[in-house]
């Protein structure tokens, strides 16, 4: 009895895996809109019913994709963060190796954005579904924090590795629409965006300025009081 149970949980994680592995190299190779269930299925030689008791909607699908895209982050984060000890520059890492681990996407990128902006929608990065690929990237920036050598006021812990994921997300929402050479505009940017960081981290010691950024950053990360 167990036995068949086993076997029956193997089987249901190899088709998922299947589906999953059609659907991500769609995704990659036709887009989102050019991506859909009954050609998922059709390629992973299933019923397209079938595809649907594993994986309800194209959405959840996304979800994997975003996973796999934050795990592939990490990879390229982690190494270059090690024996970086400044703040800036470790944020900078962050976020540098996050657009750059998303550059093949970014032909297709806008057509992601339709489903992934919208309040309601399931792909939305502040969503519950979203959660499991939201971690993993949240984890970078709290890595950056805390283990950085500057001192971050007590009151800004918390909040910052949020705060600093939000900034990011503005930023690729601008990588999605810069269409110059290399997203050289974007890079620019993210220049910019460090140096202002970068000056005002000392900043924090002068006490209405730490009050104000204080309270910014709790706002942005969404602290409610």
């Amino acid at each position: 009895m167990f036995e068949k149970q086993g076997e029956a949980v193997s089987k249901r994680d190899r088709t998922r895996g299947r589906i999953r592995e059609v659907a991500l190299r769609s995704f990659r190779e036709q887009g989102y809109d050019g991506t859909t269930m009954r050609g998922i299925a059709a390629e992973a030689g299933l019923s397209v019913g079938n595809a649907y008791y594993h994986f309800p909607t194209k959405d959840h699908l996304v979800q994997e994709l975003y996973v796999e895209v934050q795990h592939e982050h990490v990879t390229l984060a982690a190494p270059a963060l090690e024996g970086v000890e400044d703040l800036t520059d470790r944020v900078g890492i962050v976020v540098r190796t996050g657009l750059q681990n998303l550059s093949s996407w970014h032909a297709i990128a806008p057509q992601f954005l339709t489903t992934a902006i919208a309040p309601g929608s399931p792909n939305n990065p502040f969503s519950d579904e979203s959660a499991p690929a939201r971690d993993v990237v949240l984890g970078l920036f709290e890595r950056a924090v805390t283990q950085s050598r500057n001192r971050v006021p007590e009151e800004l812990q918390a909040d910052l590795p949020r705060a600093l994921w939000t900034a990011y997300l503005l930023v690729t929402l601008f990588w999605v629409h810069d269409g110059s050479p290399g997203q050289r505009r974007t890079d620019r940017l993210v220049d910019a965006a460090l140096g202002i960081l970068r000056f005002a981290l000392p900043m924090l010691r002068v006490r209405p300025f730490r009050r104000s950024v204080t309270g910014i950053v709790g706002i942005v990360a969404g602290r409610d009081a």
